[in-house]
Order: C-alpha cells, then sequence, then structure tokens
C-alpha cells in the first residue's frame, strides 16, 4: 500500500496538459508561469529544438531523388499525401504513417497528422488572424449552429496577449470584420502585388488587399532573431523565426521550472471519481513499453488537436457509457473546416526587369468582403483569399494552395511574372457532420480509431461559386491576363483546421464546453485545442486557439484559488 500511495504521489501534479502543439505549448506556458507544477503529455516522440530538424537548412537538389519520395515508401502517407506538399524527403519525419495510424472514412475527409513533441506547429501555415464581433454573432444572427457563449471584447484582451509574445507581422487596417492587433512590422508586398492592389482598391470600394498576418519575425523579437526569409519553414526554423512551441512556449514553460514533459505517451482517458464529480487525472499508454500509467492532477487541459481530443473524451466511458461530456449529444459532432481548392490566377504583363529579394513565407490576404452590410442571395457568411505574385509558381507564399500537380508548375528559372488567390471559405457548423470510434480498425497499438462522415452542403457550394467567380472578376479588373478560376470538389480536412467536435455554447443541452472551455459536466477539464470552436469563421483559427488557452488558464488557476476547482 505504501508502494502505490508513493507511486501515485510522485505521478501527481498540479496540472496536466494533453498535446504539446499550438494550444498544448500555450497552455503549458501560462499554467507553469502562474505557479502550477504541470505535466505535459505528448503522444509522439521527443522533438528538441534546432537539434531534432533533420532537414532544416537542405535545400530540396541536395535530398535523394530530388526531394521526392519513392512510390514503394509513399504506400504509408496515401491520405497524408493528398495535400501535395506535406510529404517530401524534406518534411516526411513530421507526418503519421496512414498504415499505423488508419481511420475510415464514410465521405472523404484528409485529416492530417503529425506525433511528435511540437505537433503541428512545426508545420503550420503561421497565418495569424483573429475572429470579429460578426463572427462571434453569427450563429446567433442566421440560426446555424448555437450561440457563442462569448463576444469579441471578452477574447480581445488575450488576443493582445498572445501576438505580443508569439510575434505576428501585418498591418493594421481598421476593418471590423478583420480586428487589428498587435504587429510587428509588416512583411513588404512584391512590386505587382503593389501595382494590383493598387488596381483592386481602385475598382471596389468593399474590398482591400493586404499583407498576410503571419506569426514570422519581420523583427528580432522576444529574444528571438527575425525571420531569414528561406521559406524553409515546414523543415523546421533553426533561427527561431516563426512561432514554433519549441521556439517560444515550451521553453518559456521550462524557463520556470514548473514543467515535466513526458512524449511517448498516449492518453487513453480522463478518469473520474464520481463522488466529487471531478476528473481526477489521466491514464497513459507508453508509447515504448505498451505499459498503462496513471497520473492525477487537480485540473487537466485537453490540447491534443480537435479530433483527439474528441477521442478521448469518447473514450473515457468508464463513468459516461457515451463518452465524458457528451450529456448534450453534441460530442465529435459538428465538425468543420475551411473550404478551399477554389480561386483565380492569371499572368501580369510588365516588370520583368524586376526581381525580388528573398524568399518571403507569406502572401498577401483579401479579407472577407461578402455579407458584412449587403446580405447576399445566395449564401451566409463569407471567405477570404490568401495567394501572391510570383515569376514561375505564386503558390509557393500560401502552402495550403501547393495542392497535387500545382507545386510542380513551379519553374526553375523566372519567367514572367503571375498572381493568383485561392479562397478560404467557412464551412457551417452542421451536426451530421460527425466522427465515431470503432473497434473494428485498430491502429499499431492496438486503440479504437475514428470513423469521420463529413461532407459539404448547399451554403458551401454556393459560396464557392461565388469564390471563384470573384476572384476571376477581380484579376479580370486588374488588368491580368490569361485568368484562369478553378473550383474543385471541396475536401474536408484539407485545410488542416479541423474544429467544432466539443463545441462551446451557453446551454449545457446544446454543447459541450462553458464559455471558459470548461467541460459543462466535469469542470476541471479544459478543453482548448480546435474542438471549442462553435463556428468556424473564414479566418485561419490558430491564433484564436492560442488566445481562448491563455484565457481558460487564467480562468483555471483563478478557480483554483477560490477553491471552485
Amino acid at each position: 500500500m505504501r508502494l502505490n500511495l508513493k507511486a501515485k504521489q510522485e505521478n501527481t501534479y498540479d496540472a496536466i496538459v494533453v498535446g504539446s502543439g499550438v494550444s498544448g505549448g500555450w497552455a503549458a506556458k501560462e499554467l507553469t508561469e502562474k505557479g502550477l507544477k504541470t505535466l505535459v503529455l505528448e503522444r509522439g516522440r521527443q522533438v528538441e529544438h534546432i537539434k531534432d530538424y533533420p532537414t532544416h537548412s537542405t535545400p530540396p537538389y541536395e535530398l535523394p531523388y530530388n526531394n521526392q519520395v519513392p512510390p514503394e515508401e509513399m504506400k504509408h502517407y496515401e491520405k497524408q499525401k493528398r495535400t501535395g506538399y506535406t510529404i517530401r524527403q524534406a518534411t516526411k519525419h513530421w507526418w503519421v504513417k496512414d498504415d499505423e495510424h488508419p481511420y475510415t472514412e464514410k465521405k472523404r475527409f484528409d485529416w492530417m497528422r503529425g506525433y511528435h513533441v511540437g505537433g503541428r506547429s512545426i508545420m503550420w501555415g503561421r497565418q495569424s488572424y483573429r475572429l470579429s464581433e460578426m463572427d462571434f454573432e453569427a450563429n446567433a444572427k442566421d440560426g446555424f449552429g448555437v450561440d457563442w457563449p462569448v463576444r469579441y471584447n471578452d477574447i480581445a484582451p488575450w488576443y493582445d496577449h498572445v501576438e505580443r509574445h508569439i510575434g505576428v507581422s501585418g498591418q493594421n487596417e481598421g476593418l471590423p470584420q478583420l480586428p487589428d492587433g498587435q504587429f510587428l512590422p509588416p512583411m513588404e508586398f512584391y512590386c505587382v502585388e503593389k501595382e494590383i492592389k493598387k488596381r483592386i482598391e481602385a475598382k471596389y470600394n468593399d474590398r482591400i488587399m493586404t499583407i498576410g498576418r503571419v506569426a514570422n519575425l519581420s523583427t528580432p523579437h522576444n529574444g528571438r532573431p527575425g525571420c531569414q526569409y528561406r521559406n524553409m519553414c515546414m523543415q523546421g526554423c533553426p533561427f527561431s523565426g516563426y512561432f514554433s512551441s519549441q521556439s517560444s512556449t515550451l521553453p518559456a514553460a521550462a524557463a520556470t521550472g514548473n514543467l515535466t514533459l513526458r512524449p511517448d505517451s498516449i492518453v487513453t482517458e480522463v478518469m473520474y471519481d464520481p463522488g466529487t464529480k471531478k476528473a481526477t487525472g489521466v491514464r497513459v499508454l507508453d508509447a515504448e513499453t505498451l505499459e498503462y500509467k496513471e497520473y492525477y492532477s487537480k485540473i487537466v487541459f485537453l490540447c491534443a488537436s480537435a479530433i483527439a481530443s474528441a477521442w478521448i473524451l469518447m473514450h473515457s466511458t468508464e463513468h459516461f457509457p457515451d463518452g465524458m461530456g457528451n450529456a448534450s449529444g453534441e460530442l465529435g459532432h459538428n465538425i468543420m473546416d475551411h473550404h478551399l481548392g477554389v480561386g483565380a490566377s492569371g499572368s501580369f504583363e510588365g516588370m520583368e526587369d524586376i526581381y525580388y529579394h528573398g524568399k518571403r513565407p507569406n502572401g498577401i490576404y483579401i479579407p472577407r468582403f461578402r455579407n458584412i452590410k449587403d446580405k447576399h442571395p445566395d449564401f451566409v457568411r463569407g471567405y477570404g483569399y490568401q495567394g501572391g505574385a510570383g515569376r514561375g509558381g505564386w503558390r509557393k507564399n500560401v502552402a495550403e494552395l501547393s495542392i497535387g500537380p500545382a507545386i510542380k508548375e513551379e519553374a526553375n528559372q523566372p519567367g514572367g511574372w503571375g498572381f493568383g488567390m485561392g479562397g478560404f471559405g467557412e464551412w457551417l457548423p452542421y451536426h451530421e457532420n460527425k466522427m465515431t470510434l470503432t473497434t473494428e480498425k485498430l491502429d499499431k497499438f492496438g486503440l479504437p480509431t475514428v470513423v469521420f462522415d463529413v461532407a459539404a452542403f448547399e451554403n458551401e457550394y454556393k459560396m464557392r461559386e461565388d469564390m471563384a467567380n470573384s476572384a476571376a472578376e477581380m484579376l479580370e479588373a486588374a488588368g491580368l491576363k490569361n485568368v484562369n478560376k478553378w473550383n474543385n470538389e471541396p475536401s474536408p480536412g484539407l485545410g488542416i483546421h479541423e474544429m467544432g467536435t466539443a463545441r462551446m455554447g451557453r446551454d449545457p443541452k446544446t454543447s459541450v464546453l462553458n464559455k471558459w472551455n470548461q467541460v459543462h459536466e466535469v469542470q476541471n477539464v479544459f478543453v482548448t485545442d480546435g474542438a471549442f470552436m462553435t463556428s468556424a469563421a473564414c479566418q485561419n483559427p490558430s491564433l484564436t486557439y492560442m488566445a481562448f488557452t491563455a484565457r481558460a488558464a487564467n480562468h483555471a488557476v483563478e478557480e483554483l484559488k477560490k477553491g471552485n476547482l
């Protein structure tokens, strides 16, 4: 008995954080800096900053097979390769093997995953935009989904807090649909982009073109040097030039002396005491020894990603037959992403005598202009565009747009200028779009796997028509030639912005979490990754995850001090 008590004592912390990516790193930083002894559990392998970035400075032509992956090896990545840019010799080590971590698709769903310390914070696109008041009000106004339990003013101070720490370069524009932030100096437009911006804004009074707001440092910040303009971010940055857990939040957490980081630790369930109606900790499968261990804490933060955090709650069935936090029946439902694969491009005549310096890891952004004041007759909500100019390959400015064969179109020698933009559209929260678990297909650890049943509906398809037409119209108005528009079939998951599986809400009968990201039925469990999103908006969501995580951590510590948790 004494040995068991001693083991439990050694495995007890003030807080447990599950996941070490964008959200988990922020939870770790905030909780440790507020004095909590915090255990961060990461299901994947250890990745140390710089040391474990094997290709961080290797150009593509020095890699085997000219950076391509041979067909026999690519068989392991049948779903991870769908983006067209993830599985390369330079980056394949960041992505899971689908045959080791399978899932089932009732309809196509592209689930892109990286299991390692830092998670997808190493590989993300770094576009960092705030949600606006109209985004937080949208569900209540048009009746899709449930009302957000917060408004912009609740989150604005936390956006400030996050931006000041991570460093976001960008330009304030004074738009209600895209709130301004605490920005480092903006990256520069290319010469052609400056001209196209001028022409678009002369033709339209409801839209602007700005530089992307990106978590790459345009100047040294918080002890990190500025971005080196290599555009090799996904290979890992040895200069700490962009935000990742390794470059920013985990070092801050470690500096407190309150952090314990344990990789190779697969959280399989949240443990619960029905007497106190509180979580007591988590059960973990050691990925190396395959032994189960238990860790105990006063609070638990689930930051494993929208799908993985929902998986943990759904798998926590000892006291909750339908999954922890699922009294509403909404756990695993309302899956959202941003729909893309739609836009236009064209050629720009002139300025062939001008090139650009460095490789800017960023593109242009055209903020949402639909359904701001005037209601569109065919769809609700809106979309923005990302893209840019280039000589022989504009798509390199936005990783998500280098899909399929398009990435092969880049020329080795500069040709004429081209410009293009791809839309990022809001996906509405539909109860029908869901994930479930199955034991008929197990992963390499013998654990249940996910079944996806997610689709686009009429609103998304109507929006996409306008996204393609408006892109082409703007480019033609700006004088581009050979304008070509495209509108592919929307593929949920391809935006790599999974959201909504444990949504926030005002009513426990229709939501999983309250306004502080607490599980309604188990209030010392917080979920602060994409699972909490009540609607998707059309902006890249990672900055919002960080802000809500910092806010939830602050609330958790305050409640602990009051004895409420």
